[in-house]
């Protein structure tokens, strides 16, 4: 395994994790936008074009719930 995939292994789970975590705290919500973040730039990296902009599209969409819901 490259570093690359090694990379992307980790946004994606990072991911997975956040999002089944996000109803406990609403620093879950932003963590999820930075793992979207994170796998963006993996698939521009990686070739996927349309894989990151939807993965950045998730991000903007995470942090507009974590800008909503208040502590």
């Amino acid at each position: 395994m490259d570093a690359l995939t090694l990379f992307g292994v980790v946004a994606v789970t990072s991911m997975m994790v956040f999002y089944a975590l996000e109803d406990r705290d609403r620093r879950f919500i932003l963590a999820f936008a930075v793992a979207c973040l994170l796998a963006s730039a993996y698939g521009f990296v990686q070739g996927a074009w349309p894989f990151g902009v939807v993965e950045a599209i998730w991000a903007g969409v995470a942090v507009q719930r974590w800008r909503r819901r208040r502590p």
